[in-house]
């Protein structure tokens, strides 16, 4: 009963690039390459005719000297030095073991993928459009700052390699391939440039990036990426809980809400409190302990849990907005039934306006004709030979909107809902570097990593100084209050909402024990100096100092 056509089509540009599937942060960044050097645009290769291999990057180096003296007599040594410390290499160390692409050290890396094992299912586009939209000038500022450290040694203008450029040497090996190949080439089609639900998320990303980038002269490049693919998945995890609370929110409204207009969004990043009166903020309560069998990591599970259980009303209301923007063409193309809006497509809110009674007529029946076509292709009427669940659907009386929305449910809902949970997994477990851990056998839940923590901690100890950044010493109470005002992390209280109400005794015992895990996390990464148990006396000290003049986004 497979569906046909348009029926199969889930993905809406205008609620999402993501091709829902678990992502590998390595590979978008790779994709992500293209995008800053072309403005947005895609990339098109020249056809290879057989996919670049280990052997292949191993064999320029050994067989050219001059330039890395001496590679030529440890072979071996360079081989696995390219593979281990060079390489993205898919199913790594099995027979089928392929190589992806080179680790994006270098924003011409992008170049020398090899295409079928370097998929980003959209993600790359996701993160571009995202920084594009951010506001008062962030979003451009980041973009620039992004296009400038990932591509050093090579010229703009003429994508020539600059021998002369001080980089590490893992980036001189990568730029030194470089030259033995050609460039691609940007793509002729014009991209859409949807702009996100939540712009307030992408202002606290654009903001983030450029913190980051202000370490560019103190931290080795390596950690520099390391630091911002953590940032990259962290931020689509955050946004994309945003959206699963956020959309079906819209759907029962009818409507956009006027807070979420990009003149109205009380987000500002500058603020300690940055979210100021947003409705629609995300409350995460993270577990800092190392027992998942806690009265603490319980809490957590819970936290997790209301946030996952949330995804099956998500593909709901996007199925929705999916359909009402076919409906919305149907509409343009039979005489200019609907008027397309003056930003020139229709957006959530101008989708959500054809659930209203004037276009009840047309809207019965289109979807009257899409519930006919359905059936068809899934077995001819609502007969015993129908899957169980939509002649269930079809007896109990709902709108052909509805029917045809709760049929797609029945027959796709449990697919999509198995690839969103394995996205959000793939940005959110991410060994030491994610927001959540599960045991083999056990329950998700939310867990500050001590690599997260200390790129957070890094964004924490910088504050805004006329058009830079300076570093700053914290008390560890300020650095919780950011936590939970920046990101919605909660550490040693309940949240104030999202499945939390008042604590009880033994929650406030449990809370008690994680504020002190979170402050052994602190000592361990090298954070943290207290001379006594008094609050006062108990910073976060920067690891590098930057004064406004060095820390000033170039």
């Amino acid at each position: 009963m497979a569906l046909k056509g348009r029926d199969r089509e889930f993905r809406l540009e205008k609620l999402s690039y993501i091709d829902f599937k678990p992502l590998n942060m390595d590979r978008v960044l790779t994709m992500l390459f293209p995008r800053l050097r072309f403005d947005g645009y895609g990339t098109r290769r020249p056809p290879r005719r057989n996919d670049l291999t280990i052997d292949d990057f191993a064999g320029e180096y050994i067989k050219d000297p001059s330039a890395f003296v001496g590679f030529d007599d440890y072979t071996d040594v360079v081989e696995r030095w390219i593979e281990t410390d060079l390489m993205d290499v898919v199913n790594r160390g099995k027979p089928n073991q392929a190589l992806a692409a080179p680790r994006p050290l270098h924003g011409n890396t992008y170049k020398f993928r090899n295409a079928r094992h370097a998929r980003d299912y959209g993600a790359s586009e996701q993160l571009y459009w995202m920084l594009y939209h951010a506001r008062r000038g962030r979003g451009q500022a980041a973009r620039d700052s992004l296009t400038r450290f990932f591509f050093p040694g090579v010229d703009p203008h003429t994508d020539r390699y600059d021998s002369s450029a001080n980089v590490d040497v893992e980036t001189q090996a990568l730029l030194h391939f470089d030259r033995q190949v050609s460039v691609d080439m940007k793509e002729s089609q014009e991209p859409t440039r949807f702009p996100p639900i939540c712009v307030g998320q992408v202002d606290l990303l654009a903001d983030d990036v450029l913190r980051l980038l202000a370490y560019e002269r103190y931290v080795p490049r390596s950690v520099l990426v390391e630091y911002l693919k953590t940032l990259f998945a962290f931020h689509l995890g955050l946004y994309f809980l945003r959206l699963v609370k956020l959309l079906p929110a819209l759907v029962r409204r009818r409507s956009a809400d006027p807070i979420c207009a990009p003149a109205n969004c009380p987000v500002l990043p500058k603020q300690m409190h940055a979210h100021g009166c947003c409705p629609y903020r995300v409350y995460l309560l993270a577990d800092l302990g190392s027992d998942p069998g806690s009265p603490m990591a319980g809490l957590a599970e819970h936290s997790a849990d209301v946030h996952y259980r949330r995804i099956p009303k998500y593909v709901q209301s996007h199925y929705l907005l999916r359909k009402l923007d076919e409906f919305a063409e149907y509409l343009g193309r039979k005489g200019g039934k609907a008027a397309v809006p003056a930003a020139g497509y229709f957006g959530v809110g101008d989708l959500l306006q054809l659930l209203e009674p004037p276009h009840a007529g047309e809207r019965d029946s289109y979807f009257r004709m899409r519930v006919a076509g359905l059936l068809e292709d899934i077995g001819g009427a609502v007969s015993d030979d129908v899957d169980p669940e939509i002649r269930r659907v079809s007896e109990m009386g709902l709108s052909d909107l509805d029917l045809f929305i709760e049929a797609l449910m029945a027959l796709r809902g449990p697919y999509h809902r198995r690839y969103i949970t394995e996205f959000l997994d793939s940005v959110f477990k991410r060994r030491d570097a994610g927001l959540m851990q599960q045991p083999k056998g056990g329950a998700r839940r939310f867990a500050l990593s001590s690599h997260l923590l200390e790129v957070l901690l890094q964004i924490a100890v910088l504050e805004a100084s006329g058009s830079g950044f300076a570093t700053r010493e914290l008390q560890v109470d300020e650095l919780l209050t950011f936590l939970r005002e920046r990101y919605g992390i909660y550490v040693d209280r309940l949240p104030p909402g999202d499945g939390f109400d008042r604590p009880g005794i033994d929650d406030l015992t449990a809370l008690r024990r994680n504020a002190e895990d979170f402050k052994g996390r602190l000592r361990e990464i090298g954070f943290f100096r207290d001379l006594s148990d008094a609050f006062v006396t108990q910073t976060i000290t920067p690891r590098y100092t930057i004064s406004t003049s060095d820390g000033e986004p170039k």
